[in-house]
């Protein structure tokens, strides 16, 4: 049987883990009866509440003799590490581009991996049942794109494919018979060359994605690049950079992927891609080979993380009540476990006392770091994010990162974001008509100035507009941006918040609270309608005689509290500010509870 390794590769929500889905079923990797989760291969829990892919995950089909193993990648930019580890695995990439949306920031910077691998990608334009499709232009956008990117003659001469991955059809015209997807599995074996690796030479492996299995212990996925593994071959772990072994282990177990299945098996060639465990030490770029190896495998670099936060624990009046997890050394061991197999990742401990620095590639990848530890018992608090700046090493100028942010939004709303994002040191490179009275405006703007703009940017586009971003290298210090402009309603002491009070200060600003929630001192429960801090008393009861009022007593109607989702609370904190994080509550506090400590604080600063 021969093999074929594909990754597919996209912009996020262009609908790869759904085309995935049509791929099995065709395939018959599901029996007819079987019944099979929509998205099949996002099993994680936070990757179906938000509908993207976060790890990297194979699987394989066969079709006509033929064994395709197939990699979905993360479409996110935050989650770009995961591509680039991904496309070392594969021999070819399917390149999906939405017939409507076109060609999106994450499409250049997958693309762009691609190429300088020198793949030739197979192009699918998706989604062609959309009313709104536009093949045509965006076939069009897709040649431009890999002319800029400097693909080669023999890269310009990529395939196309018309496809809807939800009805299950692709043709290599758009008016084709939209019956199944096999044009798609014939480009496939046709177009993608089988994998050039040598049986004859000692067996090695680079590592791409670790995984952790309560029965099996580390389990790590990669190619073959060479000779073949074997079942209770001894093993040794090379790191780059290095000839000393890292270890020296025993492969125990050796899987090789069915479907969505693993499969024990005893032999495995070069060019397959599979499964080990066996090792404790291995980790993700890792060599593993053959005891007789001495010199580990190239790894592709991985580009450095913009965006670092602190995690602290929780040292505020309700730590303990709802986590099971609190500890510095708790916290400290999972980050470094977490940083292991993300190589997008950087833990260090910090000069604060029980405090870690955390740096990755942007909000998103943190926040589901925080969410995922939140779910598993952890209590801990959260600093602002900030970037991380360098040198240029030429020069010795202050650097910050940059990104390329894409706003699609209808014609009347382009006056307000282009001036919001002007404010925040963004510059206007491109302005382009879209159908529908859409306009898709692109911006060169730092990164932290993005940083707290997602909402201000739904509320000023009444929710019509799309923001798409991506890491676009560094550029010059910009000087100061303007943050939040309103300050913060500040709770005076401890205990539960009271409707008799809540009613009275909402006139001083938007509250975060709701009558019956546990509150204290320094807790940050609303945003002020000014610029300046303001302590309040959510404690406040109404005083009660025992003479009885002529007139009705007036009902407290409150407006409903505005609530703040992580990633929310997380880029609205100011830098003396917190976010305390449990597996019950989201909750804002100040750095310094203790008011007379923030006055202090505040003047040193």
């Amino acid at each position: 049987m021969t093999l074929r390794n594909v990754a597919i590769i996209a912009h996020v929500d262009h609908g790869k883990t759904t085309l995935v889905d049509q791929l099995l079923r065709q395939s018959g990797a599901f029996r007819a009866n079987q019944a099979v989760a929509e998205r099949a291969l996002d099993s994680g829990e936070l990757e179906r509440e938000r509908g993207i892919t976060i790890l990297a995950k194979c699987t394989a089909v066969t079709w006509q003799e033929t064994r395709i193993n197939i990699v979905d990648t993360p479409g996110h930019a935050d989650f770009g590490a995961e591509v680039e580890r991904i496309l070392g695995m594969v021999d070819g990439a399917l390149l999906l581009v939405d017939a409507a949306e076109g060609v999106l920031p994450q499409t250049k910077f997958v693309l762009g991996k691609a190429l300088a691998r020198g793949l030739r990608p197979i192009v699918v334009l998706n989604k062609l049942d959309r009313p709104d499709a536009r093949a045509d232009a965006v076939a069009n956008e897709v040649f431009d794109l890999f002319a800029a990117l400097g693909a080669s003659e023999v890269q310009l001469d990529f395939p196309l494919l018309y496809a809807s991955g939800r009805q299950g059809w692709a043709d290599a015209t758009a008016d084709g018979p939209r019956r199944d997807l096999s044009a798609l599995f014939s480009l496939i074996i046709s177009h993608v060359p089988p994998p050039a690796a040598p049986v004859d030479e000692p067996f090695a492996m680079l590592a791409s994605i670790l995984e952790s299995d309560p029965f099996l212990g580390r389990v790590l996925t990669g190619r073959i690049e060479a000779g073949r593994a074997r079942r209770n071959m001894q093993l040794v772990v090379l790191r780059p950079g290095s000839t000393e072994p890292v270890e020296i282990g025993r492969l125990t177990r050796l899987l090789s992927f069915r479907g969505l299945e693993r499969v024990p098996v005893e032999e495995a060639e070069a060019g397959d891609i599979i499964a080990l465990a066996g090792l404790e030490e291995a980790t993700v770029a890792d060599t593993i080979g053959a005891i007789e190896r001495e010199a580990p495998l190239p790894a592709t670099p991985v580009d450095p993380p913009t965006l670092a936060m602190t995690f602290r624990i929780n040292d505020g009046p309700l730590a303990g009540r709802e986590g099971k997890k609190v500890t510095s050394r708790q916290i400290r061991e999972r980050l470094f476990r977490e940083a292991e197999g993300n190589v997008a990742i950087r833990v260090r401990d910090s000069e604060e006392t029980e405090a870690f620095e955390v740096a990755g590639r942007g909000e998103l990848q943190l926040g589901v770091l925080i969410e995922t530890m939140r779910r598993e018992g952890f209590e801990l608090t959260i600093g602002r994010p900030r970037v991380l700046t360098r040198r240029n090493p030429e020069t010795g100028d202050l650097e910050e990162p940059m990104e390329e942010a894409l706003a699609d939004v209808d014609e009347p709303y382009a006056g307000v974001v282009v001036e919001k994002l002007s404010q925040r040191k963004g510059e206007l490179s491109e302005m382009r008509p879209l159908p529908g009275h859409r306009i898709r405006l692109t911006f060169r703007i730092p990164s932290r100035g993005l940083i707290g703009y997602h909402g201000i940017f739904l509320t000023d586009t009444r929710g019509t507009g799309v923001m798409n971003r991506i890491f676009a290298g560094y550029g010059p210090w910009k000087g100061p941006i303007a943050g939040r402009t309103n300050g913060a309603l500040i709770a005076t002491g401890e205990g539960v918040a009271v409707q008799y009070a809540l009613f009275y200060l909402q006139d001083r600003g938007a509250l975060f609270i709701s009558p019956g929630e546990r509150v204290y001192a320094g807790m940050i429960i609303g945003e002020h309608s000014r610029d300046n801090d303001l302590e309040v008393n959510p404690l406040k009861e109404k005083k009660l005689t025992n003479i009885r009022a002529a007139g009705k007593d007036e009902a407290l109607l409150l407006i409903p509290p505005r609530r703040l989702s992580l990633e929310e609370a997380i880029a609205y904190v100011a830098d003396d500010e917190l976010v305390e994080v449990t597996p019950g509550a989201v909750r804002l506090r100040k750095r310094e509870l203790d008011p007379i400590a923030r006055k202090r604080a505040s003047r040193a600063a």
